[in-house]
């Protein structure tokens, strides 16, 4: 950006704002239209200018609406099918569990059946399981053998 000496700028272009200075009576009050379009009013503000525009009925706001009466029956039916399914939930998550438990108990007595029968097995058939005799310190008292 360069800065410009006062005497090497361009002349600054003011535009002013041309007030109505022209007096105009208030128009008169014109009876409403039949065909449902407002009047047209001028209104002159304190500084002198004049607006125009439609003229508005004020309307008074309306308070908030009333909700529509439930009967006491269909809040009462409501709330009851409310209460049954959420009984019905838990019923169901209930004996899911109840099941599971079931089920669970079920399968940690076959394993430990299993694992019985397996130490069983082992026992009986296992090489380490049996008792060795040596039989040269072996004293036969039935043969009269003492060696």
């Amino acid at each position: 950006m360069t800065h410009l000496s006062p005497d090497r700028r361009p002349p600054a272009t003011v535009h002013h704002p041309i007030p109505l200075t022209t007096e105009q009576p208030h128009a008169a009050p014109l009876a409403p239209r039949p065909d449902g379009i407002p009047d047209v009013t001028q209104v002159q503000l304190p500084d002198g200018r004049i607006v125009t525009g439609y003229t508005l009925t004020h309307t008074q706001p309306t308070g908030p609406a009333r909700p529509a009466a439930v009967s006491p029956l269909a809040k009462n039916l409501a709330l009851a099918g409310i209460g049954f399914a959420a009984v019905c939930g838990g019923l169901i998550l209930l004996t899911s569990f109840i099941t599971a438990l079931a089920n669970l108990v079920m399968n940690l007595i076959i394993l430990v059946a299993v694992v019985a029968g397996l130490y069983v097995v082992l026992q009986i058939f296992g090489g380490g399981g049996g008792t060795t005799v040596n039989a040269r310190k072996a004293i036969f008292k039935s043969n009269r053998f003492y060696g």
